[in-house]
């Protein structure tokens, strides 16, 4: 140690040199420091990865209210064998009218592809596409509740207030396309999920980097257009003026990243309205892509025209977008699941194949991340005599294009899908490594909060590691 190897007695003028050479270091490092670029952004201009990604964006499918993995992609011959008697360990109650009592799955589950995957009956229409998928069957996170779980799998913590993911990718990365949002949401327009703006919310970053929801009735972006058209060339001196009423205004508020983002929002707005529509446009896709994607089933259609607009999202230069299905939280299977579950698969299944087809033939799956997800499973038990209730120890998803593994079921669960068992896989490990697949290092996706570097993993309370085993070309250290 250095104290150790002082001599007995030292001169004033020695002691003032050795501290010399330290205080010379930290003036050293504070240079240095100060040639790093900058770490904190408030714009979307495209920026580009710690090193080169595989994929360019994301497109992420939010299951609301527990999809369970028993019934859907978890298949377990030990669960029917056991039906009707109790879990031997016990499981975790969340909720009344609960039971210890093990239910088996009341659909069949049949090998698909060459793969071999096993799905649920419930899902023909991804079956068809299994080898393009990576699934993996040994998820786990930290709550049972619907707002805690959502909060984790959109931030890796529990708790309201930090920035969603796809606030993190728009923040490091940007947007290709200055004239569209770098994060869009498109949710049902009968209703918001639960914890609504919270799934997309920007946190601590700036206000910027929140999703902004088009709409898939109607107009697509709401109060874009005038209800009655300005004269020529009176719109464009409107902006002008407005520009530089907003230039003063923020020079007088120097700092305030809601001011500064609301005036971005509304000079992005007047771009969109010579971009957004025409690229919302549908009317240009063909027959053959419409019916592919279930519009013309009422079933299919409304989930269907989210999913086509997704596309054209990306396809435009957008770099992250979230879907829902339906207000609230449609996967929320406390009873009925034989009569329910049926009815929400019917609405998803064929718009989100149908998507992952339609990149694949223009040349986008390769570039573009699918991530199916829920914010955690169900008990293998029942509740109210034909449900399950929450489960947190186990859950599965499933991820394509991208660069993920194609044809994979990863990872186990014990013979009745209570608990991840083998290769578990926290949020925050799914996290790093869609990260990872866009060309950023987790560590050092930075911004600084109260004084605190706050990275999009560092708030897991089990740390964040990239998952080797689901990529095509995993990275040597992870």
């Amino acid at each position: 140690m250095f104290w150790d190897e002082l001599p007995e007695y030292i001169s004033r003028r020695k002691l003032l040199e050795m501290l010399g050479m330290g205080l010379g270091t930290v003036a050293l490092s504070s240079l240095l420091k100060a040639d790093e670029p900058r770490r904190f952004y408030n714009d979307v201009i495209p920026r580009e990865g710690h090193f080169p990604g595989t994929a360019k964006a994301v497109i992420q499918f939010v299951q609301v209210g527990g999809p369970s993995q028993m019934d859907l992609f978890d298949p377990k011959p030990e669960l029917t064998k056991w039906s009707g008697k109790p879990h031997p360990d016990g499981v975790e109650i969340h909720q009344p009218k609960n039971s210890n009592v093990l239910m088996a799955s009341p659909f069949q589950f049949r090998k698909h592809g060459q793969s071999g995957i096993e799905l649920g009956e419930t899902l023909p229409h991804l079956a068809k596409v299994v080898d393009e998928i990576c699934l993996v069957r040994s998820m786990h996170t930290e709550h049972n509740n619907h707002p805690e779980g959502l909060n984790m799998l959109m931030t890796c913590r529990i708790f309201p207030g930090r920035p969603v993911l796809g606030a993190w990718v728009s923040y490091a990365l940007g947007t290709e396309n200055q004239n569209l949002p770098a994060f869009v949401v498109l949710r049902d327009p009968e209703g918001s999920p639960t914890l609504g703006k919270g799934l997309w919310h920007s946190g601590f970053l700036p206000a910027l980097y929140q999703g902004v929801e088009f709409s898939s009735t109607g107009t697509p972006v709401h109060h874009l257009h005038p209800s009655v058209p300005p004269p020529p060339g009176v719109q464009r001196e409107r902006l002008d003026t407005l520009a530089k009423l907003n230039k003063m205004h923020l020079g007088r508020h120097t700092g305030d990243t809601e001011l500064e983002a609301r005036i971005q929002n509304y000079e992005l707005a007047a771009r969109m309205q010579l971009a957004a529509m025409d690229v919302l446009d549908i009317s240009k896709e063909s027959e053959v892509t419409k019916k592919l994607y279930g519009l013309d089933n009422p079933v299919t259609a409304g989930y269907g025209l989210r999913c086509l607009m997704a596309r054209r999202l990306v396809e435009a230069g957008v770099r992250f977008v979230q879907i829902y299905p339906g207000k609230g939280q449609p996967w929320d299977h406390h009873s009925k699941i034989k009569q329910d579950m049926p009815e929400i698969c019917a609405k998803t299944d064929q718009p989100v194949t149908a998507l992952l087809k339609d990149l694949k033939g223009l040349g986008l799956l390769e570039s573009t991340i699918l991530m199916w997800a829920g914010e955690f499973g169900r008990l293998p038990t029942t509740q109210m005599s034909d449900g399950r209730d929450h489960n947190r120890n186990a859950f599965s998803l499933w991820l394509a294009g991208g660069g993920f593994q194609e044809g994979l079921a990863y990872g186990e669960t014990d013979e009745f899908g209570y608990k991840s068992t083998v290769n578990r896989v926290g949020i925050a490990d799914l996290q790093a490594t869609l990260l990872h697949q866009l060309g950023l290092d987790h560590r050092q996706v930075t911004a600084l909060h109260e004084g605190r570097e706050e990275t999009p993993t560092n708030a897991s309370i089990t740390g964040a590691r990239i998952v080797p085993g689901i990529l095509k070309n995993p990275p040597k250290e992870t």
